[in-house]
This record gives C-alpha cells, sequence and structure tokens, in this order.
C-alpha cells in the first residue's frame, strides 16, 4: 500500500499524542469545568479536526499552507484569535462551568463544534500531517493518497484513544473541584489564561515568520 515503517509510524503518533496542546487542554477543561460527557464529545470534536487535516493532507490542500504566506498566517490569525476568544469567555464567565444552568446552556452541538474548531483552526496540525506523513511513504509507489489516508487515520485512531484516557483520568478527580466553588471559578480564570497564552503564541510565531 506505499507505507514503510508502519510500526515505527504508530510508535511516533503514540509519543506525539502525549505531548500536551490546546487540545489536550480543551479536553481537559471540558471533562473538570463541565462534565464526564463533555469531555468525551470534546474528544470526537477533536477527532474529527484530525480526521479533516487528514483528508486535506491526502488530497494536497494543505500543501497550500507550505507555498502561500497568505494562506498560512491566515490560518494563524484565524487559530490564535479563536483560542484567545474561548480564553477570554473563561475568564469572563461569573458562574462555574459545572453549574446546572451552564450544563443546560451549552449544547452537545456547542461542545463538538468548538473542538472541532479548536483542532481545524490550528495550522501546526496541517503542518505536522504535511512534515510527518511523507517519511513513512514509498516515493516510488503508485498508491496515489491512500496511503496518506491510511497513517492519517491509524493517527486519529491512536488520538482519540489517548484523548479518551485523559478525558475519563480528568472527570474522575472532578469531585475535588466540584467541593469548592472557590476552586472552581479559579480554574475556570486558569482554563482561559492558558487559551489565551497559545492564542497569544500562534501570534508570535506568525510576527517571527513574517
Amino acid at each position: 500500500m506505499g507505507i514503510i515503517n508502519f510500526g515505527a509510524f504508530i510508535i511516533s503518533a503514540i509519543l506525539l499524542n502525549l505531548i500536551p496542546g490546546s487540545d489536550t487542554i480543551y479536553i481537559l477543561s471540558r471533562s473538570t469545568l463541565g462534565s464526564k460527557r463533555q469531555g468525551i464529545i470534546s474528544v470526537f470534536g477533536i477527532s474529527s479536526g484530525i480526521f479533516v487535516h487528514t483528508i486535506l493532507a491526502a488530497i494536497g490542500l494543505s500543501a497550500i499552507l507550505m507555498t502561500s504566506a497568505i494562506a498560512f498566517n491566515s490560518m494563524k490569525w484565524l487559530g490564535a484569535g479563536y483560542l484567545i476568544y474561548l480564553g477570554i469567555s473563561s475568564i469572563l464567565k461569573k458562574e462555574s462551568l459545572v453549574d446546572t444552568k451552564e450544563e443546560q446552556t451549552t449544547t452537545d452541538w456547542q461542545v463538538y463544534k468548538q473542538g472541532l474548531l479548536t483542532n481545524v483552526l490550528n495550522p501546526k496540525v496541517a503542518l505536522f500531517f504535511l512534515s510527518l506523513l511523507p517519511q513513512y511513504v514509498d516515493a516510488n509507489a503508485q498508491s496515489g493518497s491512500l496511503p496518506f489516508l491510511i497513517l492519517g487515520i491509524t493517527f486519529v485512531c491512536t488520538s482519540t484513544i489517548w484523548s479518551l484516557a485523559v478525558a475519563y483520568g480528568a472527570s474522575f478527580f472532578v469531585g475535588l473541584l466540584n467541593k469548592n466553588d472557590h476552586m472552581r471559578k479559579v480554574a475556570n480564570k486558569i482554563a482561559g489564561c492558558i487559551y489565551i497564552g497559545l492564542g497569544l503564541n500562534l501570534l508570535r510565531v506568525t510576527s517571527t515568520n513574517n
């Protein structure tokens, strides 16, 4: 199928899944400040985003990010803006995210959509696929986009398994926050600051590249 060192790719995928990023932060915030259900839904939102990047990489559309500075920087600004928006929303929220009112007003679709956008609007994910996948594809094979799809789907599977473990693990300790309203509100602020930091980091990288 045009794939080389598939075992090495799986090991690499697992190790890369262990590195925390904006996706992990989102899953943790939903699992601990929302509910286990929201945490699980956020995982599938993130996984759907990874699948979108897989499709784009397989058909070559992600290559635009490597050849067009405008497209690349536009993705960075969109991703950074969305992360900062999530951060400011968390900081300004007066009530705890685990309040009954919050769980009723935050629909499953909103949780899923936020997870999807958090991943899709991160240009680093697209660049990751563009830089990693070709290393495990035989350049002489006439398999088209098939090997890229297989590798990408494999990464989606390993990422989903790890993310579900993170969601379940985080929700296990949510009881500690539920017993202390002040801690819940502080956790809101911390999660918000982390989102803003991630967004500002994307802007910093954009400025450096320019």
